[in-house]
């Protein structure tokens, strides 16, 4: 009988090793087959064990820093019903990494009803100054430090460290991901709908959008967006970071 973490494994990374901060064009799931990490992403920093899943939306950027063991982690499609939370876990891992072997659209599928609870992060002030520069685009960096008794320097280089990311770039980066997922659903003109989301103008909006996803907000609106999601032969390329 082969051991669970010899089955259907996409990546498998060294221990300590760390995968510097990088983004996705294309929305994918990522399951914890053994091993243990920290993600640092758009949707926040959480600490991952064997049965975690990660919901990957398009266009999010993430950062990972692995365990003493490593981590052997299986990629499969988004699925089209994903719960609307960045993480969570799987009550049975085992029936997900046997449905892989064989099909991993149909091991996808079962993601959604096998999940619970989601996975809780560090905590730590990156967490929060992460969660305030996505709720606030116009949060003031040095306000923020000096309510919280640190210096901007202090905040600045602590946030990078935890999220490979300056603070200012991962609210540009926040900010430029609400845009793209408001865009085409929203009735308000570009240059209020700008405003309303933290963009010096309309301009701003525009270079920021077309810097994140290849495309303008005003063609964003003409045709639909893909949904982003892989299927069983992109996921055999995905392979970021292979054991050496």
């Amino acid at each position: 009988m082969p051991r669970r973490s010899d089955i259907a494994v996409a990546q498998r990374f060294l221990a300590s090793a760390r995968l510097e901060r990088h983004r996705n064009g294309i929305g994918y799931v990522a399951v914890v087959v053994a091993g243990s990490y920290v993600e640092a992403g758009d949707s926040g920093r959480f600490r991952l064990s064997t049965g975690s899943v990660v919901f990957h939306r398009p266009f999010e950027a993430h950062a990972d820093q692995f365990g003493t063991a490593g981590a052997d982690v299986l990629n499969l499609p988004l699925p089209v019903n994903a719960p609307d939370v960045p993480v969570a876990m799987l009550r049975n891992l085992d029936a997900v990494v046997q449905t892989a072997e064989r099909d991993r659209l149909a091991a996808s599928g079962l993601l959604s009803a096998l999940c619970v609870a989601a996975t809780e992060g560090p905590g730590d002030w990156p967490d929060l100054l992460a969660a305030a520069l996505r709720e606030n685009p116009s949060l003031c960096l040095t306000e923020w430090a000096e309510a919280t008794g640190l210096t901007v320097e202090t905040v600045a280089r602590g946030f990078k460290r935890a999220y490979g990311v300056s603070p200012k770039r991962y609210r540009a980066d926040a900010r430029a991901l609400r845009a793209w997922r408001t865009i085409p659903g929203s009735p308000l003109p570009l240059a209020q709908l700008a405003q309303n989301l933290g963009f010096a103008d309309q301009a701003h909006m525009t270079r920021d959008v077309a810097a994140l996803t290849g495309r303008t907000p005003a063609s964003l609106r003409r045709t639909p967006r893909p949904e982003g999601q892989l299927d069983s032969r992109t996921l055999g390329r995905e392979r970021l970071f292979e054991e050496e």
